[in-house]
């Protein structure tokens, strides 16, 4: 079965790929299902209907989904093309401690299919500005990244599995931080995911950014694996048309390989299990 959980499309502040040339593209890929996931990031964004006049950053605006819209061009696809295709609803929250409340209120609001959580800022600072990164030793802002999503694991449950797990090592400058120094942390965060019935992604999008390991890493995985966790989805991180559906194969071989047997896909916030 051939899948992208991993998705964003014009609704997402970073991405101008409308949703409906995602879905023929991904029909003319082969692809058997896709899940649409487009960024709400509290904190740094506001809603499109926050009441006053929106940031723009680039000269696009800079806020989180439209939801009407958003969820009304997902049912469209959905109408149009579910002959074709599995068009599944889902959303990627960057969640914060202090944004907590703010995803306890929308996901109530509407049916999902699937949600991703991760960890895109810390303090309302970004990683790839190097923002939260100033000012901290190597260390120190790797403890803190794994402390952020230690504490919202912890009090956040309304999600499907942890996206690009170490998202931090994509933006380290210093290079790449011993995982065993982090390991007590991860470990802790996994036994909460898997208690909790959720899963992590492997996020294919290493590939472009040149990274030399995998997201998350090897050792991650292998931890996960060791830890009990069977909950993994598969996603491309996609925000223009040459990323879609990129390297999902080789991640599938790279999960079995680690002796992984089977992969997800999701209905209404369900796992849904397919062999490897």
């Amino acid at each position: 079965m051939f899948t992208d959980y991993h998705v964003h499309t014009e609704f997402s502040d970073d991405s101008v790929y409308p949703m409906e040339t995602v879905i023929q593209d991904a029909i003319r890929m082969g692809m058997d299902e896709i899940c649409i996931t487009d960024h709400v990031d509290y904190g740094i964004k506001e809603d499109w209907d926050c009441g006053h006049e929106i940031a723009y950053r680039d000269g696009e605006p800079f806020a989180n989904v439209d939801y009407p819209k958003y969820m009304a061009r997902i049912r469209e696809m959905q109408d149009l093309y579910g002959g074709q295709i599995s068009v599944k609803t889902g959303l990627e929250f960057g969640v914060q401690t202090h944004t907590i409340p703010q995803f306890e209120t929308l996901f109530h609001r509407y049916p999902f299919d699937f949600i991703i959580l991760s960890i895109h800022q810390v303090e309302d600072k970004e990683f790839w500005t190097q923002d939260f990164q100033r000012g901290r030793t190597q260390q120190e802002y790797n403890e803190r990244y794994y402390e952020e999503m230690l504490e919202v694991v912890k009090k956040y449950k309304d999600y499907s599995v942890l996206g690009h797990m170490d998202l931090i090592t994509r933006y380290d400058e210093a290079g790449i931080y011993p995982f065993e120094k982090i390991q007590p942390l991860v470990e802790e965060i996994l036994k909460i995911v898997i208690a909790d019935g959720k899963g992590i992604e492997l996020n294919t999008s290493c590939h472009r950014y040149g990274l030399k390991d995998t997201t998350p890493s090897v050792k991650l995985l292998k931890l996960y694996r060791d830890l009990g966790g069977s909950i993994l989805t598969l996603g491309s991180d996609s925000h223009k048309p040459e990323h879609l559906g990129t390297y999902i194969k080789d991640g599938k071989k790279i999960l079995k390989d680690l002796g992984f047997t089977r992969f997800c896909t999701y209905e209404r916030m369900r796992p849904v299990f397919h062999d490897l």
